[in-house]
């Protein structure tokens, strides 16, 4: 038992800056009210869970298992505290009409110009919404319910089956993300494989392209809602 559980100590020292990783590259994403030692703290305790419940056995990757725990606790965290404050969802929804309108009417990808144009408001201002979504999501729990509905999650699931991730998980709804990926404008699309595929924060981002950090945070805020405007019809 004694060497189970030094086997675990040592397993959760080694895993301990993928848990500070994690939690950085999630940040870039999050309001600054949310505060990067919570979700470390978290974090630490999903690779802790993921110790204790690996089974090398199986043949999974432990890296790639623990990732998993250590990022579901950290949403897990996020949801409870509901860090998206409603004003941020409207901005992002607003962005998102504007976006669906401009690609219905011109059949193309919007620029920021139209983008801006549609909401009636300078470039500046426009971008600087966009660094106030940065927190945008592709999917919220809101998309399947009455956004006006006090308790939307628990209305949501009173029929016991219906889940976000199994939307995420359904083969035409990767098809249709990957076609909407496709479809990004190519700096965007560029910017969104450096930070999900190669793991680039945003400085790294920011290097490649020629840009400041909190412009990638707009590009991303913008791709992200371009996404969930063509992704419409699954959140319908």
């Amino acid at each position: 038992m004694a060497a189970k559980q030094s086997s675990q100590d040592e397993q959760i020292t080694k895993y301990a800056p993928l848990v500070k990783r994690i939690a950085y590259h999630m940040m870039a994403r999050l309001p600054a009210s949310v505060e990067v030692d919570d979700l470390i703290q978290v974090g630490l305790m999903g690779l802790m869970d993921a110790v204790g419940r690996f089974d090398g056995t199986q043949g999974a990757q432990f890296e790639s298992y623990a990732t998993q725990r250590i990022r579901g606790a950290m949403l897990d965290e996020l949801r409870e505290a509901d860090w998206l404050p409603r004003h941020v969802r409207q901005k992002s929804r607003q962005i998102e009409t504007a976006i669906h309108k401009l690609e219905q009417r011109n059949g193309r990808a919007p620029t920021e110009q139209e983008i801006s144009a549609e909401l009636g408001m300078p470039i500046d201002q426009y971008q600087s919404m966009l660094g106030d979504v940065k927190c945008s999501q592709l999917l919220y729990y809101e998309d399947f319910s009455d956004e006006d509905s006090a308790n939307f999650l628990e209305r949501y699931l009173v029929d016991g089956a219906s889940d976000p991730l199994a939307v995420l998980e359904d083969e035409g709804f990767r098809d249709s993300l990957i076609a909407a990926i496709h479809h990004l404008p190519e700096r965007e699309r560029s910017m969104m494989g450096m930070y999900y595929e190669q793991d680039m924060n945003l400085k790294e981002i920011g290097a490649v392209l020629g840009v400041s950090e909190s412009r990638v945070c707009q590009l991303h805020s913008q791709a992200v809602a371009r996404l969930r405007a063509q992704l419409k019809i699954w959140k319908d």
